[in-house]
């Protein structure tokens, strides 16, 4: 009989033991599903409702920004048939969402007419690094001497490139092209043979990888060296209100990488009708086309300045020139200080010469030096 009532007792107690540890388990489970909700809800609620500042853009993709942030263009006149499929192309490679591989990979597009003075520097710059990069030569004149593994094997099929034609344009979809046949590439820079990097690869890789918006220079120009090279020729497609001026050295992403790829309606007007000595004009194809294009199609998608330092200052027509004694820790440390986007314009008033655009988290990534004897040691 003990042992009966021994074995009830030891039963109840096992029950009442087994009843309190399923109440507890049935309360935690209610708060991690409140608190998934609530998550959830704020999520989608940033995807519906994305912040509209444009700070977003370094978070959501250009998509929403645009959506959002961009007045709809409505059309001024009836457009034509070419316009009308180019605008469903763009818009469709827009809407498509980017694919995030495993480990993203940055292109580094090199545009030179021949060897590269500062491979040694790049290939410390890339040492340790091998898995989130790759590397592309477009040497224009003659074949590089490469002295770094990472630039052997790396040059692509080159074509003559000539200052102020269409030729540059080419060669930078040449560059384009190759890259993006690596479907893990998502940033392609542009560099040239007198680039240098201002900081180490960790920096540039997160300052890249890490926003969804095209660091493209963009501005206008009313002097004669901005709208004074537009060509009514370009009508109806580009109008003068939407020509722009910028420096060629870019930094994109893939989508928009894409659709430089897949436009030939604005590249072809840019080919016939943006180039030296047209009705008495000089106009640059490499400065207006990518500036204008993506002024047109995505203009919340790119940041208006470009990541490579370039000094203008002396008012010539190529960049300031760093000699071997120029370079030093202060040169560095006030470029890579940079928050504020300069413009010079062509305008002959003096006073509104000098356009500038406040920006914030900005920095300067590369920097172009106009060679000169002794400084490509």
């Amino acid at each position: 009989m003990k042992t009966a009532r021994a074995w009830q007792l030891g039963i109840k107690d096992m029950l009442i033991m087994s009843g309190s540890r399923q109440r507890t388990h049935l309360k935690r489970p209610i708060w991690i599903i409140v608190l998934v909700s609530l998550v959830s809800i704020c999520l989608i609620g940033a995807y519906i409702y994305p912040p509209r500042g444009s700070a977003a853009c370094y978070i959501f993709s250009s998509r929403d920004c645009s959506i959002y942030e961009q007045p709809i263009r409505v059309p001024t006149r009836e457009l034509t048939d070419d316009e009308t499929a180019a605008q469903v192309v763009i818009r469709e490679i827009l809407k498509t969402p980017p694919v995030h591989p495993k480990i993203p990979k940055i292109a580094f597009m090199f545009l030179t007419p021949g060897s590269l003075p500062f491979e040694k520097l790049w290939d410390k710059f890339f040492h340790g690094h091998e898995d989130r990069f790759t590397v592309y030569v477009h040497a224009s004149s003659e074949k590089p001497a490469h002295v770094s593994r990472y630039f052997i094997g790396r040059d692509i099929r080159s074509e003559k490139v000539i200052w102020g034609k269409i030729s540059m344009v080419d060669a930078e979809k040449r560059l384009l092209g190759h890259a993006l046949e690596d479907p893990d590439n998502q940033h392609f820079v542009l560099l040239s043979d007198s680039c240098v990097p201002l900081h180490n690869f960790d920096y540039v890789y997160n300052y890249l990888i890490f926003t969804n918006i095209s660091f493209i220079d963009c501005f206008q120009d009313p002097g004669p060296h901005g709208n004074g090279r537009y060509s009514d020729h370009m009508m109806p497609e580009v109008e003068i209100k939407d020509f722009r001026k910028g420096a060629q050295w870019f930094s994109m992403k893939r989508q928009h990488a894409i659709i430089v790829m897949a436009d030939s309606l604005y590249y072809t007007k840019f080919k016939h009708y943006c180039r030296p000595g047209l009705d008495g004009r000089n106009c640059y194809a490499d400065e207006h086309y990518l500036p204008t294009f993506f002024h047109m199609i995505d203009p919340t998608g790119i940041a208006n300045w470009s990541v490579t330092h370039v000094d203008w200052s002396e008012g010539k027509w190529h960049p300031k020139a760093y000699r071997a004694q120029d370079i030093s820790y202060e040169l560095f440390r006030n470029i890579t200080s940079i928050d504020m986007s300069y413009h010079v314009t062509s305008d002959a008033k003096k006073d509104e010469s000098t356009l500038f655009l406040e920006r914030s988290e900005a920095a300067m990534l590369f920097i172009r030096e106009e060679i000169l004897p002794g400084n490509s040691e």
